[in-house]
């Protein structure tokens, strides 16, 4: 049986479908420092809303993509896009609950991580589908930019949410005033018009042959950008199992864990140190908050799409001189005390963290041989997930002890990951291409 080729108006949905749950998530993480603030909750436990849905997804996603593999691809997706709209319809209401006074700010917050635990569960039951319906239908030579472009979208919604957010906040509506939860209620309605596009739109699958397996996404976050494994796993037919151990990629898996929990770190803290270090009530701290965030994917994406191809460097060098940048630039943002220096430090660390995150896919990837491809894509796109399930809590929990420690660790931490790389990583040679 011959499967139908993919449509421009299937494409472009399925485009959408990524777009609107990254830029669901991060938008609601770019806010929740300030909405954490308003209800006078602790940092730690804004953090641990986020690291918990992390965890979830990182569990959840491999368990989604078999289901993919077996019922269908537009069921996953339809699943997926219910669990984000009524997650962040539910994260919306428990909000507005504590904004207005109907509940404390800590039962808002108990309930809200309760609505996220259905986004971590459920939200990740999407893109692993959408990237395995879309290299179904379309050729060999098609394929790579088909899901490139996708993994694009991902990307995009993670600069998109922060830059919008602040624009989404409500006012008034009757007796209830809604606030800070409007991105929430925003999206969720986002989300239910992408369900009902994609029921209209998307023809049954369930009894099509399967040709590709579907690939787990890592977790979108403001803190960082899509690896590419996810398109490796898609499009590869690996025979050979390669263990997180293997001597072949271990120090490349190390490298990953450490880069990855710096850069979570870092990032996630980086709302709060914007109110701290300004001295501004929370609402007032969202737009320049968002210049920071909007900054930093900014010099990741010109790391990633401009400088690296230009400068055609091996991923052993890559590695190196983005420990060395990203070094610095955490450590000059915990120190920052103005907004230009915080947007201009944590752009440099950005641009760092985009120089690592290509070397850390391309030395793996080039650690191995055809066969084991997609296994080692699988365990790159694994380790850029776990970064984001304890580095958030660790990095807020250590900014509550002393606001630049997190960044004065995770430049440390860096710094000695250089001296391991300079002597452990072995240069493969090639160069990788540019995400």
């Amino acid at each position: 049986m011959t499967l139908p080729k993919v449509t421009d108006r299937d494409f472009g949905l399925m485009f959408l479908v990524m777009l609107t749950i990254a830029a669901g998530n991060t938008a609601l993480q770019s806010i929740l420092p300030a909405l954490g603030r308003s209800l006078k909750v602790a940092d730690s436990g804004v953090a641990a809303a986020f690291s918990v849905s992390a965890l979830l997804w990182v569990i959840a996603a491999p368990y989604w993509a078999k289901r993919s593999d077996r019922h269908g691809r537009r069921a996953m997706i339809l699943l997926g896009m219910v669990g984000f709209a009524v997650s962040l319809g539910l994260c919306g209401l428990f909000l507005m609950a504590g904004i207005n006074g109907w509940i404390s700010g800590t039962a808002a917050f108990l309930l809200f991580i309760g609505g996220r635990l259905i986004y971590g569960t459920f939200g990740s039951a999407a893109p692993p589908a959408v990237q395995a319906l879309v290299a179904g239908r379309t050729t060999r030579d098609e394929r790579t930019k088909a899901l490139t472009l996708l993994g694009s979208a991902f990307g995009l919604g993670t600069i998109l949410g922060p830059a919008i957010a602040p624009y989404l906040i409500l006012g008034w509506i009757g007796h209830v005033h809604i606030g800070l939860a409007g991105p929430a209620f925003i999206f969720s309605a986002f989300g239910v018009a992408m369900v009902v596009a994609i029921y209209r739109v998307l023809p049954d699958d369930r009894d099509q042959p399967i040709d590709h397996v579907a690939a787990v996404n890592a977790y979108p976050s403001i803190a960082g950008q899509s690896s590419g494994a996810s398109i490796t796993v898609a499009t590869s037919r690996d025979t050979e199992h390669v263990a997180f151990g293997d001597p072949r990629i271990r120090n490349w898996m190390i490298a990953g864990l450490v880069m990855g929990h710096a850069q979570a770190m870092t990032g996630q803290a980086i709302g709060f140190l914007v109110i701290d270090r300004l001295g501004l009530a929370p609402v007032d701290a969202l737009q320049p908050t968002g210049l920071v965030l909007i900054m930093g994917a900014g010099a990741a994406l010109l790391a990633q799409w401009g400088i690296i191809p230009l400068l055609n460097l091996n991923p052993r060098r890559l590695i190196l001189i983005g420990l060395v940048t990203a070094a610095v630039g955490t450590v000059l943002t915990g120190m920052a005390t103005s907004l230009y220096g915080i947007a201009v430090s944590f752009a440099l660390a950005s641009l760092g963290f985009g120089f690592t995150r290509p070397g850390f896919t391309a030395g793996a990837s080039l650690a191995v041989g055809p066969e084991g491809q997609g296994s080692v894509a699988g365990k790159v796109t694994s380790v850029n997930g776990a970064a984001f399930v304890l580095g958030p809590s660790i990095g807020v929990g250590l900014y509550e002890v002393y606001k630049p420690l997190p960044y004065l660790i995770a430049g440390f931490a860096l710094l000695v990951m250089f001296a391991v790389a300079w002597y452990r990583l072995h240069d493969n040679g090639v160069a990788p291409a540019a995400e």
